[in-house]
């Protein structure tokens, strides 16, 4: 994806690309073809049954899908970022509940960060398996006294030998029964050294095998197929090599690993929409009252075009982050350039799931007393997206805050 393509001899653009490379394009039509024929059609017994299908997984590691950026010296493809929010907003479209999507993103997103900052010991270890499918990886940051505080963490981690041992619980995690089950494990965030606040915060892996790890499961109100529950960690050692990034450097480890993630987040929730706004449109061309199909009444069409023009707005903020992404780690950045990336990863973050949302609702609207069962795939999508406005990958107020401190400066960030 091009943003500027060129530019006078005064520095300012002479021509906007806005256009996917033609290699993308051809891209994303084969992973929407792959997620229509193989993920479509199993979502709502995966989202009925709870569970989802390791068939699917199986497949999705088969295609290089679950580790699209890992680079081929570790088994992967190592596409670039915008190709990994393609395949986000593709599974979501066929899977509307976002459950697969979830898996996908995780997955895909900390299994970036991991190739940046893991050791090579590590990366020889997890990475080939996570490029096939074989194993998963998540995130171990929210904590049972607060989410999005992450430079509050309770859970300790101490040097001990050659060894890292790891003390604390960990709250609303993501694929704990999926990680048990295939393997794998997560990035995990803990203090280090207490006293420095958010500068003492060390980042590890940490799979779920270990002894002293003990879990429990959570009922959550959408994303059914997919597990949510709490890890308890009592004693737990892991090797040294297990460290990501330098000790004492893991929150802004953590931090450049959010920034991935919330814009993977918001490509499914774009593709969420997508997904239901395609079956909304079939529907009202389809349905007749009083002898004319609904598409032709204004009352429905406004409603519809409203919600797809903010669509292609938010499109247009989430390609943009993704693609910045990319430039960050391909040409490296300064500090600032780096605050820039996180910025507009915030902002995809704060505008895609909660316009996500409303867009579901109004062709649930749209749809009269059908949408609102369960023989209608949109309810799956209003619970399922719900889940990123209410605090997955940072809450909406973190994003403004992180917004905020870019537009107005350093020193009117909140103080809490």
């Amino acid at each position: 994806m091009r943003f500027y393509a060129q530019w006078n001899e005064v520095g300012q653009a002479k021509s906007m690309d806005f256009n996917l490379t033609a290699e993308q394009e051809g891209f994303r039509l084969a992973v929407r073809e792959f997620c229509q024929k193989e993920i479509a059609p199993r979502a709502r017994a995966m989202d009925t049954k709870r569970e989802l299908d390791e068939g699917l997984i199986d497949k999705m590691g088969a295609q290089e899908l679950m580790g699209i950026t890992i680079p081929p010296e570790y088994g992967g493809p190592g596409a670039d970022f915008v190709s990994a929010a393609i395949v986000a907003e593709e599974i979501a479209r066929a899977d509307v509940s976002c459950a697969t999507a979830v898996m996908y993103l995780l997955t895909t997103g900390w299994s970036f960060l991991l190739t940046k900052h893991a050791t090579s010991t590590l990366k020889e270890e997890l990475l080939p398996k996570v490029a096939k499918g074989k194993s998963l990886v998540g995130i171990l940051s929210t904590e049972p006294q607060g989410g999005s505080d992450i430079a509050g963490l309770k859970t300790r981690i101490t040097r001990e030998g050659n060894k890292l041992v790891v003390n604390g619980q960990k709250s609303y995690i993501s694929l704990v029964r999926e990680i048990q089950r295939r393997g794998g494990g997560y990035l995990m965030l803990g203090s280090s050294e207490p006293s420095l606040g958010h500068r003492g915060m060390t980042a590890l892996y940490m799979p779920l095998d270990r002894p002293g790890i003990s879990t429990g499961l959570v009922e959550d109100m959408g994303r059914m197929a997919l597990s949510t529950g709490n890890v308890d960690m009592k004693k737990v050692e892991v090797p040294e090599h297990y460290l990501v990034g330098e000790w004492n450097k893991g929150f802004y480890v953590g931090m450049e690993g959010f920034q991935a993630a919330r814009v993977l987040v918001s490509a499914a929730c774009i593709g969420c929409w997508e997904g239901v706004l395609d079956r909304g449109m079939s529907y009202i061309k389809e349905r007749e009252t009083f002898g004319t199909p609904l598409a032709k009444y204004e009352g429905i069409q406004f409603p519809l075009v409203d919600s797809y023009a903010t669509l292609e707005a938010d499109k247009l903020l989430v390609y943009r982050a993704a693609w910045a992404v990319d430039e960050l780690y391909r040409k490296g950045a300064t500090k600032q350039e780096s605050r820039r990336v996180a910025m507009l990863a915030a902002q995809a973050k704060l505008r895609a799931p909660v316009d996500a949302f409303q867009g579901c609702s109004t062709v649930m609207d749209m749809l009269g007393a059908y949408g609102y069962t369960t023989k209608c795939d949109v309810e799956m999508a209003l619970r399922g997206v719900k889940s990123y406005s209410a605090g997955a990958e940072g809450g909406q107020n973190i994003m403004r805050i992180i917004i905020g401190r870019e537009i107005l400066g350093d020193e009117f960030v909140p103080q809490h």
